[in-house]
């Protein structure tokens, strides 16, 4: 493939590229590195050249053959991406051209190019590294629906973030500073948890030595938090409940701990509590653009000014790929994890 793909192009684009797809699910050593053909833009597409690519836990989720891709969807692992619009696709607007933008996508961005829709991008401004860049979609695009839509969570109130020095939870805490929301943090390791104070936390409590529960209701004179992004559910589900707040809000996005759980259900009802939780893969595209769009003024000055970048940890190139996947599974991470892929050595 040579020169301009789908609607314009910017520069030589090859009909090839590298990219790590999944051999059979299983472990990190089912991520394979191999060659594939370069994806064409669709109508309201853009083909980005990708400089480095975000690993998230649903990335070894899809790994496992527990969460497949949405139908339609690229089968390589890949949520999230920063890099160089280099070719658009029918209804684009040519402006974007050679832009450097991050992006929400479906899957697809381990790889050398990836397809994202326009509304689901957002302008990479001075400052950030693409590293950064691409560290931030899935992240803020999952705090900011489930904390902030979700969870209607407001200044002056308690945020509790189990799983504290995560990619989610890391961006949970610095973000939920920036709007004066209180933040406790749940941890695995005394260490995690100074961590997790650094990053703003006002409170961190190491769940393997002390219950978070009784933390919660002290360090909040017995009011409880008002909300909680959970991630383990499970068991958790009514410890969570015992600590949240008359009208709190908890917010599972993630089963760690299990998919199913028992709950007092008086007890909810007696403090009018709210149970909710939310899956982002899967929603159509354009929820995902009206959410691009609210982060984009709501937050996106806060990326802009220098007042909010990501939590990194490690990068990785596109070749080791499973030695982050392995990182991930065993909570070594502080923060994000990155494929640098593109020549970019930011």
């Amino acid at each position: 493939m040579r020169g301009p793909i789908g609607g314009s192009a910017v520069t030589e684009i090859p009909a090839r590229m590298a990219a790590i797809g999944i051999s059979a699910p299983g472990g990190p050593e089912v991520l394979q590195l191999q060659e594939v053909a370069v994806p064409r833009p669709g109508p309201g597409q853009v083909l980005i050249a990708v400089s480095h690519a975000g690993v998230n836990r649903p990335d070894c989720l899809q790994r496992q053959g527990v969460y497949p891709p949405p139908p339609g969807a690229s089968q390589l692992p890949g949520l999230e991406v920063a890099g160089e619009v280099v070719a658009l696709g029918e209804g684009v607007l040519p402006e974007l051209l050679g832009q450097p933008v991050c992006a929400l996508v479906n899957g697809g961005g381990y790889a050398q190019y990836c397809l994202a829709m326009v509304g689901h991008c957002l302008p990479v401004p001075e400052g950030p590294s693409m590293a950064e860049a691409a560290a931030m979609p899935e992240t803020l695009f999952t705090v900011w629906h489930n904390v902030f839509q979700r969870g209607a969570i407001r200044d002056g109130e308690a945020l509790l973030v189990h799983g504290g020095t995560s990619g989610i939870g890391s961006m949970a805490i610095k973000l939920a500073k920036l709007f004066g929301i209180t933040v406790i943090a749940t941890c695995g390791s005394d260490a995690k948890c100074a961590q997790a104070r650094g990053l703003g936390a006002d409170l961190a409590v190491n769940y393997r030595s002390q219950d978070f529960g009784e933390k919660v209701r002290a360090f909040t004179d017995g009011r409880g938090a008002d909300v909680i992004l959970d991630v383990v559910a499970g068991e958790y589900t009514q410890r969570n409940l015992d600590c949240l707040a008359v009208d709190g809000r908890l917010v599972t996005i993630a089963t760690l701990g299990g998919t199913r759980a028992e709950i007092n259900v008086v007890k909810l009802m007696v403090r009018r509590q709210t149970l909710t939780g939310s899956t982002l893969r899967p929603r159509t595209d354009a929820f995902k653009a009206l959410l691009a769009d609210e982060i984009a003024l709501e937050v996106w000055p806060l990326v802009e000014s220098g007042e909010l970048r990501p939590q990194m940890d490690r990068t990785y190139s596109l070749a080791e790929a499973a030695k982050a996947h392995r990182r991930m599974e065993a909570g070594e991470h502080f923060g994000k994890m990155v494929l640098q892929i593109g020549d970019c050595a930011s």
